[in-house]
């Protein structure tokens, strides 16, 4: 599927902090002192490792924040996937201007697209199931936006963006508020018919609780083995949507998604995966 890139202006304060970062009090001072007024150059982005790309709006942001005046031509949209040794992006104007840009353009793409490319490696193992996989909240403090919009270009579905988008009731929650029944009967009360209620069970035992009391749109299946799994699935006979979480990685995909369940959560999505390769050659 392919998304409707964010209106700049979303992207722009993020990107705009990490150049801050990277100038420093004086700015550039390598590139001050040795690349004399007026040079110009061509840079070209070049994946140096195949995957699926991500964060190709936020490197032309970068580049433009620190030069309007570069000719930035986007090659591969953001979403896609790319082979060893393709160029992704050419930038032309002023060579210090590219060489200021750089770091920051790589480390947002780089690291989106690793994110991307390790989604779209779950996404395949799920080929032949109704499963889709999800990210989760596990993402780095000031990122989740475009770490979460990584997953969606990697074939991937975003789970609650913060606490206040849903209400996901865990283990912690049910134990201090007296069990599954207490917690269930005091979402009933407070939820808007916009919430959607999430609650994560342990055991068969607790699935089968839920399911009686009811008030639960989707249940959280946390840390099971595949044979409890399949039995959860029977058990909730469509009644509920069915997520499988706790230590998913990409060895297991292809075996709980076959148990049909609906969808399959991992923070390996996001705490993870590895920069692609991405290199800025001149």
């Amino acid at each position: 599927m392919t998304y409707a890139a964010l209106p700049d202006l979303v992207l722009e304060p993020l990107v705009r902090n990490a150049l801050t970062e990277d100038m420093g009090t004086f700015g550039d001072i390598t590139t001050r002192a040795v690349i004399p007024a007026g040079v110009t150059y061509q840079a070209k982005l070049n994946a140096r490792d195949e995957g699926v790309v991500s964060g190709m709006q936020i490197a032309r942001i970068a580049f433009h924040l620190v030069d309007p005046s570069l000719k930035i031509d986007t090659l591969v949209g953001d979403g896609a996937a790319v082979t060893k040794g393709q160029t992704l992006m050419t930038i032309e104007g002023a060579a210090s201007s590219i060489l200021m840009g750089e770091r920051v353009a790589l480390n947002f793409a780089g690291r989106l697209s690793g994110i991307a490319s390790l989604t779209a490696q779950f996404v395949a193992q799920t080929s032949g199931t109704k499963t889709r996989i999800t990210c989760t909240r596990k993402t780095t403090p000031g990122l989740r936006t475009v770490e979460k919009l990584a997953v969606l270009h990697g074939g991937g579905f975003n789970h609650r963006f913060s606490l206040s988008d849903a209400i996901l009731i865990k283990d912690n929650h049910i134990a201090a508020a007296g069990g599954i029944r207490a917690v269930l009967d005091a979402t009933k009360a407070v939820a808007s018919h916009m919430v959607k209620v999430e609650i994560e069970v342990d055991t068969l035992e607790q699935l089968a609780e839920v399911l009686a009391v009811g008030g639960a749109d989707n249940v959280l299946l946390d840390n099971m083995d595949t044979p409890t799994l399949i039995e959860a699935v029977k058990m909730a006979e469509g009644r509920v949507v069915l997520e499988a979480s706790g230590n998913m990685k990409l060895d297991r995909i292809a075996e709980v998604s076959a148990t049909g369940v609906d969808y399959i959560s991992s923070g390996a999505l996001t705490h993870s995966a590895m920069t692609l390769d991405l290199g800025l050659d001149f």
